[in-house]
């Protein structure tokens, strides 16, 4: 396409992570309760209802008794926008990190994310597993709610993880970038 002719065809605008956090921080999009931007684009999370909101609380506490337990100065996020690159800051259900105490969680102190899945299971395993990927986050856990089993993925290549294991609930799961994070039993 010659450059004349990309001026004239209309081009899609992506947003950059700081243009994205002046909306937010604007309140330009109030309305949609839960964003987060991907690729440039604003996306409308869906609600998070009870059942969500239980496992995502058994979960965090069973990572942060995983860490207290193994020494770990690292913590616990919750819904936590965290700063992949210039055009994502997506907002996972819980990040493992190390502290942090103003604006998005950068990529830098990001050790794990985990994505609890009970009605978007095909987008985290599909374009959020690219997306945390190709930003090389360490270790990606979905928990997918309907299967009762925890999608563990490590060892980021481009827009995939190298590595995956599957737990079930109730099992034992071993984080393997985050040196004696250990959670036995808490999805039973």
């Amino acid at each position: 396409m010659t450059l004349q002719e990309q001026l004239n065809t209309p081009q899609r605008a992506k947003l950059r992570g700081v243009d994205y956090r002046l909306l937010v921080e604007s309140g330009a999009l109030d309305r949609y309760a839960r964003t987060e931007l991907i690729d440039g684009e604003i996306w409308a999370m869906n609600a998070a209802y009870s059942a969500h909101a239980k496992l995502q609380a058994a979960i965090s506490f069973a990572l942060m008794t995983a860490l207290r337990d193994a020494g770990s100065s690292l913590v616990v996020f919750t819904a936590v926008s965290v700063d992949l690159s210039d055009d994502a800051n997506p907002e996972p259900d819980l990040v493992v990190a190390e502290d942090h105490d103003k604006g998005p969680l950068p990529l830098a102190k990001v050790r794990l994310v985990v994505e609890i899945s009970d009605t978007t299971l095909n987008n985290d395993l599909g374009r959020k597993v690219s997306l945390y990927a190709a930003a090389g986050v360490p270790e990606y856990w979905v928990t997918d709610v309907e299967g009762k089993v925890i999608h563990q993925l490590w060892a980021p290549e481009g827009e995939a993880y190298a590595q995956r294991s599957e737990v079930a609930f109730g099992g034992r799961i071993e984080a393997v970038t985050v040196a004696g994070l250990v959670v036995e039993g808490a999805l039973a």
